[in-house]
């Protein structure tokens, strides 16, 4: 294949020698279409490797930020990790406190109800103590009248059968003698 090649080219050569014409301008081969190819072929390439250089480096920049983004953002993160694992071990903490704390006070609640419940069955004792007693300073007082009553009725029933006028009038007459001696 390489041998076809060299050969043709060799032909070419030896056809263009043989004409008039310069080898650049041989018809069909023109040296200038190779030219204006080569120019074309140039410019694409440097404005394509350009646009494609600056394509792939402001991708690069943008895939770098976006890095340089997701590594603060990351690190933002560990850092709002740390936190929150930091607050719920205080949590932990706090809340250990909170629950000693309400079984102290719930203790001393209890307490303090047991106290009152105890002072305030004191004071009820106490008071139905002097109740009692007041009922029965009354019930006794009631007695004695009762019985001043009655004994003063027997004694007025006794006085009525048993004393006779005349001894009404020596009643009078010591009581009237009585009185004279006391003024004098």
């Amino acid at each position: 294949m390489v041998d076809t090649e060299a050969t043709l080219l060799i032909e070419l050569v030896v056809l263009v020698r043989g004409t008039n014409q310069p080898w650049w301008d041989y018809p069909g081969l023109e040296f200038w279409k190779f030219l204006n190819l080569l120019i074309f072929a140039t410019a694409l390439t440097y404005i394509l490797r350009r646009r494609v250089t600056d394509a792939l480096r402001s991708r690069r920049e943008e895939i770098r930020r976006a890095v340089l983004k997701a590594q603060d953002q990351r690190d933002e993160a560990v850092k709002k990790l740390r936190e929150v694992d930091s607050r719920l071990a205080g949590l932990e903490s706090e809340a250990a406190r909170i629950w000693s704390k309400a079984r102290a006070e719930a203790k001393a609640e209890r307490e303090r109800i047991l106290h009152d419940a105890e002072a305030e069955m004191l004071k009820l004792r106490e008071q139905s103590q002097r109740e009692i007693e007041s009922a029965g300073k009354f019930a006794r007082d009631e007695l004695r009248r009762f019985a001043a009553q009655q004994s003063v009725r027997l004694a007025e029933e006794v006085i009525e059968r048993e004393i006779q006028p005349e001894d009404d009038v020596r009643l009078i007459r010591l009581s009237v003698e009585g009185l004279g001696r006391s003024q004098i």
